[in-house]
């Protein structure tokens, strides 16, 4: 085995990373326009991922930092019994989940970046990181 390989790591969601990579690759219209708008912190300067391994599952877009899940959802979810324990389980590990539809996303991508825009003003906001401020590199900092 060459190091670094990978090969012999015991991955614990293998089978989830390989789906969350195809469905990257392949993503929908909807999910497509999302990314356009969400990608390079464009929406309040929150830094989001895409096709994000949370336990079983697997979720659309993932901001960590402020533990807010996007899902873009289509005709499949039509099966609201799944999606709310879906939605248990991620409540359960401290995010919040929002949803919407594909013809929201497709229609009026302004009205949805809002929406996020609000969800994410509410949220508690991360403190930061510990030596990482201005003087930390130097810079002075006012009182």
């Amino acid at each position: 085995m060459r190091e670094g390989s990978g090969e012999g790591m015991n991955w614990p969601n293998r089978k989830n990373t390989r789906l969350a990579r195809d469905l990257r690759n392949n993503a929908t219209d909807a999910e497509r326009k999302l990314w356009q708008a969400l990608s390079a912190r464009k929406v309040g300067g929150t830094r989001f991922n895409r096709q994000v391994c949370i336990g079983p599952y697997i979720c659309d877009f993932v901001a960590r930092a402020p533990r807010l899940i996007i899902e873009v959802d289509g005709g499949q979810h039509a099966d609201h019994a799944r999606d709310a324990e879906r939605t248990q389980f991620l409540l359960g590990q401290g995010y919040q989940v929002v949803r919407f539809w594909n013809h929201d996303v497709l229609d009026n991508i302004d009205g949805v970046v809002a929406d996020i825009e609000r969800v994410l003003s509410a949220l508690p906001q991360p403190l930061p990181h510990a030596g990482g401020g201005p003087a930390a590199f130097g810079a002075e900092v006012s009182p």
